[in-house]
């Protein structure tokens, strides 16, 4: 049996490929927001920074400031889970 995580996962994606297929650039970028919280909440930093990156970016592009600052504020968030010692976010 696959878990909430494994669920959550397969529900964005399809979501994402629902979202790419229609042209629907914001809900693209909130997928990858979500898949790079998922992936951070379960502890995997590099899938995790992929996604956060790739919404970041489209966030810019589009000018959604305050998800661009959301998905900045989850790529610190990760970056400080891994390295807990550094505070360069906090």
């Amino acid at each position: 049996r696959r878990g909430p995580p494994a669920r959550a996962d397969a529900h964005y994606r399809d979501a994402l490929a629902l979202a790419e297929e229609l042209g629907m650039r914001p809900l693209v970028a909130h997928c990858h927001l979500g898949l790079g919280e998922l992936y951070g909440r379960a502890g995997d930093g590099r899938r995790a920074g992929g996604h956060l990156t790739i919404a970041a970016a489209m966030y810019r592009e589009m000018g959604m400031v305050y998800w661009l600052e959301r998905a900045a504020t989850a790529t610190c968030r990760d970056f400080l889970a891994l390295h807990p010692l550094h505070q360069a976010c906090s």
